[in-house]
């Protein structure tokens, strides 16, 4: 019975814990990209949602997102029934770790993106291809994203506008299959280890910028760590294709180094957007020239397991991909959620980590020498997760929010912004209920004659 509240609180809370503490460094569980703040709906119309608990009107239409370092993006939602978190914090996501990469129709949003607005600024021809009379753009921008809502949520749902609603019916049946768009800025693997003396890598750089700007390890004045090319030539600068190498002295004693690759470009459209604080999952639909970068670590030591691990959400396996190399000549051991896994010398391995929709998690793998690295983050792979909220509004109004109308009872509409901690909140009041019933069962128990 004790184990029974245990696992239920675990999983009504949402946390997951790992061997090793809670104080390890946070390792990166993205290929890179870039980094942004949500603004809210900065150009959008009308639509309604039409479902079995009656019909929703709500704003439709572009988010705008400050990123980090510099930059402006345009993005559409493709998560119509979660909430989106006022100044949440997103990052640049391979479609694979949210509910695009289960989406046979993922391909069709993204021709929608790139054939319409902000792609396609000319509003008069826009019109005239969807039969239009004339589209403003704000129309546009509603229209857009009724099409794109159609696809990424099977939702019902019309254009308030009938020029809009014209726009959204000509996207969405002409829209066609096209191909998930690369990262803005990747490094591959984002982890890499070996011995003193060795070479390190080679780490992959992908990036539709002209350049990179290699940024070296921040103690690698002291540590004599360098980053060179295969001709083993220090460099300071990359692009798409080149290979990067970390060069450790010998005489080196065990640790770890990072190294940051940083460029300035436009992010593709079709990049997807995703939000550890379970506001809504976005797509870009348009981007300014901004910052971006990614991190790749090292590892080494003399002796003994050298592991390299690196994570990635998986939506496909409902999960958390752990990838963990070991250039040591001993096995590498760590535990998950109670088991232990064992990566042999000069091996590597895959290990999910099955986690609920919706669900937090922070782990930590630890290992020999002080290794240790700290997963965090929430499972958002469904368009209506297991965590709605009815009644809460956004004060800046993103996106789905009630404009004008009146919002019909008992919906399923997850309105915006909810606060992230509703969540947790349930999550302990869960655990409680089932750690009261078991006391009251232990109670009665005593309270029977002859016991």
């Amino acid at each position: 019975m004790a184990a029974t509240v245990t696992v239920s609180g675990l999983v009504a809370a949402g946390v997951l814990s790992g061997a090793g503490t809670a104080v390890a460094d946070v390792a990166p569980q993205t290929q890179g990209g870039a980094t942004a703040t949500i603004n809210g709906l900065k150009t959008y119309g009308e639509a309604v949602i039409h479902e079995d608990g009656g019909d929703q009107r709500v704003a439709a239409g572009l988010f705008e997102m400050s990123v980090d370092g510099g930059g402006t993006l345009q993005t559409y939602c493709v998560d119509l029934h979660n909430p989106t978190q006022r100044d949440a914090r997103y990052q640049e996501t391979p479609w694979s770790g949210t509910s695009l990469g289960t989406d046979k129709d993922a391909g069709r949003i993204r021709w929608i993106l790139q054939n319409s607005y902000p792609q396609v600024n000319d509003l008069a021809a826009l019109a005239r291809r969807a039969g239009a009379r004339a589209l403003t753009e704000q129309d546009a921008a509603a229209g857009t994203q009724v099409a794109i809502w159609r696809y990424s949520d099977g939702a019902k749902v019309d254009a308030v506008d009938p020029q809009a609603e014209k726009l959204a019916d000509y996207l969405e049946k002409s829209a066609r299959n096209t191909a998930e768009p690369q990262a803005s800025l990747a490094l591959d693997p984002p982890a890499v280890s070996g011995r003193p003396g060795d070479v390190l890598g080679p780490v992959t750089v992908h990036t539709n910028a002209a350049g990179v700007t290699v940024i070296p390890p921040a103690d690698a004045a002291t540590s004599g760590v360098r980053i060179i090319d295969r001709t083993g030539k220090v460099i300071t600068s990359a692009k798409d294709g080149s290979r990067l190498y970390f060069d450790i002295p010998e005489d080196a004693a065990d640790g770890t180094a990072q190294l940051t690759v940083q460029a300035s470009t436009t992010v593709p459209v079709g990049r997807a957007f995703a939000s550890d604080s379970r506001s809504q999952t976005q797509i870009l639909a348009g981007s300014s020239e901004s910052t971006v970068s990614a991190t790749v670590t090292a590892g080494w030591a003399a002796k003994g397991a050298i592991p390299a691990v690196s994570a990635r959400k998986n939506c496909a396996k409902g999960g958390v991909d752990i990838f963990a190399a070991n250039k040591g000549d001993r096995p590498f051991t760590f535990a998950l959620m109670g088991v232990e896994h064992t990566i042999p010398a000069g091996a590597s391995r895959t290990v999910t980590v099955p986690l609920l929709e919706d669900q937090a998690y922070d782990f930590t793998i630890t290992g020999p020498n002080g290794f240790s690295h700290r997963f965090s983050g929430v499972l958002d792979c469904k368009t209506q997760g297991a965590i709605t909220t009815r009644s809460a509004r956004s004060h800046n109004a993103p996106g789905p929010a009630t404009v004008g109308g009146t919002s019909v009872p008992d919906t399923d509409l997850a309105a915006t912004g909810g606060s992230a901690i509703t969540p947790l909140i349930a999550g302990v009041a869960i655990g409680l209920v089932v750690i009261g019933g078991a006391v009251l069962v232990i109670l009665r128990r005593r309270e029977q004659p002859g016991d």
